[in-house]
């Protein structure tokens, strides 16, 4: 439960812990004032002796302070405000819950001021879930009860379902292999279209080969698990052509016949990253009831190997008719896009975003935390990278010149579907891609790096982040009020 409290003095306010907030080289103001003033200025005693960090995200617990209400005050920093980094609500606000949450606690209560505040009430309900699903005793446990101190409704109300569209994608990829498949995520979908109001569009084998899906077909044929594509629909902008978020959904990658080491592949249930986020961004911008028209469009398959496998060497037919020669069995995931961004076309889309966890290659040029970012058009690729930087989810354009279109050339059929060697990877994969999408303005996002963490930050544990549902729903959202 989440509430909102309008009690001008915090130091009353009963809780098991009190969550505050202090600027690096900066005089206390606000709810931090209040508290130095009951405390006969131990807070500005403490800055001052360094026992307290003002650092970003440092956090400083100090207990049983008699002139304050709550037994734990919870004191977080937040850096130079000249320099504030982009993302401190949200990540802040998830470096004192992820702190708290190291055992069951009845009731905390925020007094971070903080903007924009919905961030921050959304990583006050992140930071204290993890990817402990299965573990007896949990790593993290939500405490029963959040209260915001001085926190509008409306903050309040986006804050919570930004946080459950999150939690949402990050549970997805933090599921096994054996719990989501392609047919208990397209399951998963409909459930959440029926709770948020928008409509689930299922496509089994039998409509995707009525429909000539072949390429996302090949992908998924050694698979005993049958292959789904789902379309979904928020229908707000009344008669207006719609944006459409397309996502990558291999629930398992085994690389096929390009057979991953065993190292490799042991997180490889992550690989439908793309398609949880564009699933989480559809649940948070219905239940925001956005006055725009949206379709989020997933390919699900398992990358499997069986003597039915797809084969190196083979000649594909996508849905738009173009054919693809098989290079590289473990270069699927945009083949599963050919054919959902396809779909995205025919869809009367007028502008596409597309995310996966496509390449390693991605990782390699930008790093474990940033994004790439790839695009026909320049406008809107600054457009997605603009709401990016400000929610803290960095991203980082990379080149489409014209000369990489030629490292995807086969001799034998249209396109191949690697390119020539290790050189340029993450780009040769987007060029691919941009072969699908006719003259639509369009964003491939590269989330092989951000998507999932190995190692737990101040501010989130370790595994699947939700990374870009925040940057779609403000973008959408951004678009929406234009």
């Amino acid at each position: 439960m989440i509430t909102t409290t309008t009690m001008d003095k915090v130091s009353t306010i009963h809780a098991d812990a009190l969550v505050i907030g202090v600027w690096q080289n900066t005089e206390l103001t606000g709810h931090a004032r209040e508290v130095d003033r009951v405390t006969g200025g131990l807070l500005t005693r403490l800055i001052e002796s360094k026992d307290i960090s003002t650092d970003v995200c440092g956090i400083t617990a100090l207990p049983g302070l008699e002139a304050i209400a709550a037994p734990l005050l919870v004191v977080v920093g937040l850096g130079d405000p000249d320099k504030a980094p982009s993302g401190l609500s949200f990540r802040a606000a998830g470096a004192a819950a992820k702190h708290l949450a190291n055992r069951a606690r009845r009731k905390i209560a925020y007094a971070l001021e903080l903007d924009p505040a919905a961030d921050a009430v959304c990583g006050s309900m992140t930071g204290c879930r993890g990817q402990d699903l299965y573990q007896a005793e949990k790593s993290l446990q939500p405490p029963e009860e959040i209260v915001w101190c001085s926190t509008s409704n409306d903050d309040l109300q986006k804050g919570r379902v930004l946080s459950e569209a999150i939690h949402l994608t990050r549970t997805l990829v933090n599921e096994p292999a054996n719990r989501i498949y392609p047919e208990t995520f397209a399951a998963a979908c409909e459930e959440s279209g029926q709770a948020a109001g928008f409509t689930v569009e299922v496509w089994d084998q039998q409509k995707l080969e009525q429909e000539k899906c072949g390429a996302l077909l090949a992908v998924s044929q050694a698979s005993e698990r049958p292959p789904r594509l789902v379309i979904m629909r928020h229908q707000g902008g009344g008669n207006a052509a719609p944006l459409a978020l397309v996502g990558k959904g291999v629930t398992f990658d085994s690389g096929g016949l390009s057979i991953k080491p065993s190292a490799g592949m042991l997180t490889m249930k992550r690989d439908m990253a793309g398609a949880a986020t564009v699933l989480g961004a559809m649940q948070a911008i219905a239940n925001l009831q956005l006055n725009v028209n949206v379709i989020g469009i997933v390919g699900l398959v398992e990358n499997m190997i069986s003597g039915n496998a797809y084969k190196l060497g083979d000649i594909l037919t996508a849905r738009s008719g173009t054919t693809i020669e098989v290079h590289n069995t473990d270069a699927e995931g945009r083949l599963v896009l050919a054919d959902a961004l396809s779909v995205a076309v025919t869809e009367g889309a007028t502008r596409i975003i597309d995310l996966a966890t496509l390449t390693g290659a991605c990782v390699v040029a930008l790093g474990n935390t940033v994004g790439g970012l790839m695009s026909n058009d320049e406008d809107f690729c600054a457009q997605v990278r603009e709401a990016s930087m400000a929610c803290g989810e960095a991203a980082w354009p990379l080149p489409m010149f014209s000369e990489y279109d030629e490292l995807i050339k086969s001799k034998v059929a249209d396109i191949k579907n690697v390119g020539d060697g290790r050189a340029g990877g993450a780009i040769t994969a987007a060029k691919l891609l941009e072969q699908f999408v006719d003259d639509v303005p369009w964003v491939h996002v590269d989330i092989a790096g951000p998507s999932f963490a190995e190692k737990p930050v101040a501010w989130m544990d370790a595994g699947a982040s939700g990374y870009f549902v925040r940057t779609l729903v403000s973008l959408i959202d951004d678009m929406a009020t234009a």
